[in-house]
């Protein structure tokens, strides 16, 4: 299964690159203290969390986006020239494509299989990958065609699985995520052995940058939106896109 029904196992609200994070660890804090011995008072009401990420998304998301990915452009066009084979290491979901229509749809609610019927919903997360119409994150889009303009190779891991190889590889192109002729322009597309699962992401993200290191490339930057796409090393500067939306073991 891919990565993105990985992500919607652990709902929360936390995003540690947003402003929206620190007020809501305010809250949090408040609210719902952990005192041992204690009950738990409680906590801040789902129906609210909800309410606050649509209100980040549309005031404060996509400013906090660009600032990851002004951030990683620089770093990338300052060492990229000393590196002979520099490689930027990319997450799919919620990092180079947005599934913002099908996560509304499903009122942040993880729905794997059915139909997607859009906008209302539900929509099953598989049937939303095979329509290929997620929006590509702009800043993530504009940091790939840098890279690719200082002949920085390009690596996508991702948690989907090998069956949605297809349908991921078209909507990647038809996002705009291509060479200079319309192909795919990125140097792999690296996906989970279908069927298999690891206790956290980074367990098969970390080992798959490893390999990539031993083919002789320097990965400069590992760009996700999770703490689980970029632990465990093998990248020399690591970038976490803003998402309040759902958590990733």
């Amino acid at each position: 299964m891919k990565g993105i029904q990985q992500k919607r196992r652990a709902f929360t609200a936390a995003a540690r690159t947003s402003r929206w994070w620190r007020a809501w660890r305010f809250a949090a804090i408040v609210l719902a203290p952990l005192l041992v011995g204690q009950a738990i008072a409680e906590p801040i009401n789902l129906g609210d969390v909800k309410q606050l990420a649509l209100e980040y998304y549309a005031n404060g998301y996509q400013q906090d986006l660009q600032s990851v990915g002004l951030a990683a452009q620089e770093w990338i066009k300052w060492r990229a020239p000393y590196v002979t084979k520099a490689a930027l290491v990319l997450d799919i979901d919620e990092t180079a494509l947005s599934n913002w229509p099908e996560l509304v749809a499903n009122n942040f609610g993880f729905i794997a299989n059915g139909p997607c019927r859009l906008p209302k919903g539900p929509c099953g997360v598989l049937a939303w990958d095979r329509t290929t119409q997620a929006k590509a994150i702009v800043p993530t889009l504009d940091l790939f065609k840098v890279a690719r303009s200082l002949g920085v190779s390009v690596f996508f891991i991702t948690g989907r699985d090998e069956t949605e190889r297809a349908v991921t590889a078209k909507n990647l192109r038809d996002a705009g995520y291509v060479n200079e002729r319309g192909g795919g322009g990125w140097t792999a597309l690296i996906m989970r052995p279908a069927g298999t699962r690891t206790p956290s992401v980074a367990d098969f993200k970390a080992p798959e940058r490893a390999k990539i290191e031993m083919k002789g490339y320097t990965i400069i930057a590992n760009v996700g939106d999770q703490p689980s796409d970029l632990a465990g090393g093998h990248a020399e500067r690591t970038f976490q896109l803003p998402n309040p939306f759902y958590r990733v073991p």
